[in-house]
């Protein structure tokens, strides 16, 4: 064995090629935590779309029809959820599939500067409002992602998409929080676990499908979507 192996048995040992049995089935532990963890998800992910395939094209709808009246796609998130809401408006603004147009999405989560700003001068909740104040037309849609449902921003920034006249959608987890009792709130989706992990990992899945939806539902108003950009 050469110091390499030293080193690699050190931080692995069940890698190691002289590791004793008993860490060698350290490696089946693994395994097995994998296969569990994938049947979580598969689990999650499957009661999900057993309930919520027909909201999920509801929703689909509601955003090609914000679109087709010259509306934008705005999305929000807290943590690993704004990751997930920047990740939607890059596929709506630079999709991966030839032939689909881009389509106008904005991250309300993404400016570091209006973000701190706010949050120092007047205080977190209301860094979504101001930028709603600012930013969105009747027409546009918000779609906010919260694994709790409890996110008070979230709650901020749909009770003022609702009184600026905009629909609004959440994607969100464990029971839905305040969020799916939040009247302000048009559509919601709830990935019923208590895990955070599982829970992202449907809602990645879901606006996969969402994205492919809208551009299906616009495929006959493809000439006439750049006539409504801003």
């Amino acid at each position: 064995m050469n110091d390499n192996d030293d080193l690699l048995g050190g931080l692995y040992p069940f890698m190691a090629p002289t590791a004793p049995a008993r860490s060698r089935d350290k490696s089946v532990e693994l395994l097995d935590s994998i296969q569990l963890k994938v049947a979580e998800s598969l689990a999650a992910k499957t009661a999900f779309f057993e309930k919520y395939s027909q909201r999920l094209a509801e929703i689909a709808a509601a955003i090609a029809d914000s679109y087709q009246r010259g509306g934008r796609l705005l999305t929000a998130g807290n943590g690993g959820s704004s990751c997930d809401a920047a990740h939607l408006a890059l596929e709506f603004m630079h999709p991966v599939t030839a032939g689909r147009p881009a389509l106008a999405a904005i991250n309300l989560s993404q400016d570091s500067a209006m973000l701190t700003a706010i949050s120092n001068d007047i205080g977190f909740e209301h860094v979504l409002p101001r930028q709603l104040l600012a930013l969105a037309q009747p027409d546009d849609l918000l779609l906010v992602f919260s694994t709790s449902g409890n996110s008070a921003n979230l709650t901020r920034a749909v009770d003022k998409a609702r009184q600026l006249g905009l629909t609004t959608v959440a994607f969100l987890g464990g029971d839905g929080g305040e969020l799916a009792r939040n009247p302000s709130v048009d559509h919601h989706l709830i990935v019923e676990t208590d895990s955070v992990h599982r829970i992202q990992e449907c809602h990645l899945v879901c606006y996969h499908i969402l994205w492919d939806l809208v551009h299906t539902l616009l495929a006959d108003q493809r000439g006439h979507l750049g006539e409504h950009g801003r």
